[in-house]
């Protein structure tokens, strides 16, 4: 690792670990907002709002399940080749074209074809997850444990937990007026977007290195190995491991509950329209600016300070969008924005503390193989649970809708009553947590 003894990281490690995570970023915001966006229009604009429920959730739960299979199988091999940069590089490059098969699909589609695009988008979205989850969730986050110590451990995955609302501002802002739900193809937005990662991983050829310090891993890839953080005696044997990724698990169902259907719930259910960019804009910036409080903060302090304060902030802010359907006027107005701001930056600010934790428990020589074990709890059970409560949630709300999209203000509710079970182990981590 490129620190000198007081845990300063290289303006390098810094570079790299910024730019190649933004990146990843940029192309996960279109994987779980814009894929799950384009997927709602294109059964609405068909006349079928009840698909974009059903479209959405089946397109969340598969790309977790494949992320999560692909980050175990991925993971091992970066341990057992000693090696985090080809996985990142080329992964990216491959990531970039799979992004663009998605300006194959239209934007309005007859009912004899309904079947074969909701086919389509499970599919594309899941071939683009393994080129992702390979190179970003395994290779990367590898890479991030692999060039960080506890003295410092915070301080960088706060700056990367606040990088999607980044990624956010530069595809909703700088790219989103590329996209038209109402055009009858949005094939440039989707090749544009597919550039980016593309030219990433051809930089990150020439740029990045890994660690001088891994321990690469003898003898040839087995099965057992890609399970190995998933064995009863290795969970027995790090249980703080374990219960950290269990509030992160349960922060992250609460997020899900409502995430895939923020865009048009500001846009439909809200009633903003295009008008949505300004308040997500101003609630992105002060997200980010509370996530770096808070990180830098954790680690001078301690983590364990600021968990429970955190989650209270966070279930706050989530129970004032459930309640902006008793609100009008300024009042209504300030409520998304501070409210907003308490919602994604408790939640940022939570998954970047869990995150520093967890690293923390990574047994050495062990980085690549856990990382399926942090996808298992923060993406695969999160991205199943999570999109559930709000499909059912979505189906019961239509009949009060009719048949039209409108994303219904309980989901929030459904996300905060989630949110407030991360208390308890968040209590257990305060009370037994030693590697703060």
């Amino acid at each position: 690792m490129e620190s000198n003894a007081h845990g300063r990281i290289s303006g390098r490690i810094w570079f790299s670990a910024i730019f190649f995570g933004l990146i990843g970023q940029i192309a996960w915001i279109v994987e779980n907002m814009y894929f799950a966006t384009f997927a709602q229009d294109i059964f609405s604009n068909s006349g079928r709002a009840d698909m974009a429920y059903l479209v959405t959730t089946l397109m969340v739960v598969f790309s977790a399940l494949t992320a999560t299979i692909t980050t175990v199988i991925a993971g091992g091999l970066c341990d057992k080749a000693g090696k985090r940069k080809p996985f990142i590089a080329y992964g990216y490059i491959a990531w970039g074209f799979t992004i663009m098969l998605f300006a194959l699909l239209p934007m309005s589609v007859t009912e004899a074809n309904l079947a074969l695009v909701a086919t389509l988008l499970v599919v594309f979205d899941c071939i683009m997850t393994v080129a992702g989850s390979t190179s970003n969730d395994a290779a990367f986050n590898a890479w991030v444990a692999d060039n960080t110590s506890p003295s410092n451990r915070g301080r960088v995955n706060s700056a990367l937990s606040v990088l999607p609302v980044f990624a956010v501002v530069i595809v909703f802002i700088g790219l989103g007026s590329m996209y038209d739900p109402s055009a009858a193809s949005n094939s440039t937005f989707f090749i544009t977007l597919g550039i980016i990662p593309l030219l990433a991983g051809i930089i990150a050829i020439f740029f990045l290195k890994d660690s001088r310090d891994i321990q690469k891993i003898s003898g040839k890839a087995a099965f057992s190995d890609f399970l190995y953080g998933f064995r009863f005696d290795v969970v027995k044997g790090n249980p703080m491991l374990y219960i950290c990724l269990a509030a992160a698990c349960i922060i992250g169902i609460a997020q899900q509950t409502f995430f895939s259907y923020l865009i048009n719930f500001l846009c439909i259910t809200l009633g903003l329209g295009d008008g949505f960019v300004v308040p997500m804009a101003v609630i992105i910036v002060a997200s980010a600016l509370f996530t770096g409080i808070f990180g830098a903060l954790s680690d001078r302090f301690g983590r364990r300070r600021f968990r429970m304060p955190l989650l209270i902030i966070t279930v706050a802010g989530i129970v004032s969008f459930y309640l902006l359907q008793y609100m009008s006027g300024p009042a209504k107005t300030l409520a998304v924005y501070i409210g907003g701001t308490l919602m994604m930056g408790g939640i940022l600010s939570l998954t970047g503390s869990f995150t520093s934790t967890f690293q923390n428990y990574i047994p050495s020589g062990y980085e690549g193989r856990y990382q399926g074990v942090r996808m298992c709890f923060m993406v695969l059970l999160p991205m199943i649970v999570g999109p559930v409560i709000s499909l059912m949630i979505g189906l019961d709300a239509m009949g009060l809708n009719g048949d039209n999209f409108v994303p219904p203000y309980s989901v929030f509710l459904a996300a905060a009553i989630v949110a407030c079970i991360a208390a308890l182990p968040i209590l257990i981590m305060n009370k037994k947590a030693t590697k703060e």
